[in-house]
């Protein structure tokens, strides 16, 4: 009965959305060439109503209903999936229901099998927080613009935790979102808050959002159903054996994405976790010397300076930490990389070890381009 009750609840919303066509709004996601997401949003009188179709890791086609309370937070919100092989005109079932109980938050997702419930705590003009889903922040900078201030705390639900999302007021039509691990996002918007621009080039996701006009969501659900992307930098584990030495290099891998690599997503001078998500690990079973760094046989993660003419290869003794947690303190040794230039095109971020004649190499290719250190085996 709960689940024939939201669907009616779902369905009136949106067709009130479709009587409203000139109202409605559309945001598409990029992740360099890549589609990520598109997204229909409308705004009610009480909230929000959104039709999003998400590519990563998997599918996903999702209707949501936001009802604001009086502060501008969740009073209660309902997303409902739809089975990819049919898209929107199929039959949907509710797959999450979020409804505000005092100061608290109850939470419920529905599977195929079970039902798991929790509680989150509640604050003050809290929204949900939808990753590569732009809808409610929309609604945060609204909301920041009315308030007239120069820098405002905007509280996100994501999971059972609220995190503060810091939005600035920059100049003009430019304002930044400050994700709390991630990065600062650049926005362009509009007298009201309205988004017409998001660049989040600055965070680790790097992609872009745009306010378009009108996209055929029916059309699209066709085109993108049997079409996922699949896990943006998919976690890679590959083990490598010169004579008796054992060598294991475990990492996030991007993809290029039509990218300019080096010197622009992977900025010239700076830093670069070398790879994605998890920090880049290496080991080795025996003892082997990279330049003047003597490493002893055991387990370390890779950092670099990546230069136009080479750049730097830091050895850090910390294992363990997200690829965001560079610790200088803990590092055993810097090493000066060599580059080159190939013909083959590497779409995906690949970390080779290879023989040679000397000992080995370890290999950092990307695009067009092999960033690389030799090393003995002592």
């Amino acid at each position: 009965m709960r689940n024939l009750i939201f669907a009616l609840l779902i369905t009136s919303l949106f067709a009130a959305c479709s009587s409203q066509g000139s109202n409605e709004s559309y945001f598409v996601t990029k992740l360099g060439d890549d589609t990520l997401a598109v997204e229909q949003f409308l705004k009610t009188e009480s909230g929000m109503a959104a039709t999003v179709i998400l590519r990563s890791p998997e599918i996903r086609f999702s209707k949501y209903s936001l009802e604001l309370d009086e502060t501008g937070g969740i009073s209660q919100m309902q997303r409902t999936d739809y089975p990819p092989a049919v898209g929107f005109s199929g039959e949907g079932a509710l797959s999450q229901s979020i409804v505000r109980q005092g100061d608290s938050l109850s939470v419920e997702i529905f599977g195929e099998n079970e039902t798991r419930s929790y509680m989150a705590p509640y604050e003050e003009g809290v929204l949900p927080f939808i990753d590569m889903v732009h809808w409610p922040f929309e609604l945060a900078f609204n909301s920041a613009v009315a308030a007239g201030q120069d820098t405002v705390n905007q509280p996100l639900l994501s999971g059972n935790r609220i995190s503060n999302f810091i939005i600035a007021d920059i100049e003009g039509d430019s304002m930044t979102i400050r994700h709390p691990f991630r990065g600062v996002m650049g926005v362009n918007v509009d007298t009201e808050g309205n988004i017409q621009h998001l660049d989040a080039a600055l965070t680790t996701r790097k992609l872009k959002v745009n306010r378009v006009d009108a996209v055929d969501m029916n059309a699209l659900a066709n085109r993108y159903a049997q079409n996922p992307i699949g896990e943006l930098s998919g976690a890679v584990s590959a083990e490598y054996t010169i004579g008796d030495v054992n060598f294991r290099v475990d990492y996030g891998s991007p993809k290029k994405r039509g990218r300019e690599l080096f010197g622009g997503i992977v900025p010239y001078g700076e830093i670069w976790r070398t790879g994605a998500n998890r920090a880049t690990h290496f080991y080795t079973s025996e003892d082997i010397q990279i330049g003047d760094l003597d490493i002893p046989a055991g387990e370390y993660t890779i950092f670099t300076i990546p230069e136009e003419d080479g750049g730097t290869m830091i050895i850090n003794s910390e294992t363990g930490q997200n690829g965001n947690s560079y610790d200088e303190e803990q590092d055993f040794g810097r090493v000066p990389m060599q580059v080159e230039q190939t013909d083959q095109m590497t779409e995906a971020f690949t970390i080779t070890v290879e023989e040679t004649d000397k000992g080995g190499r370890l290999n950092l290719i990307w695009g067009n381009t092999v960033y690389y250190v030799d090393f003995s085996i002592n």
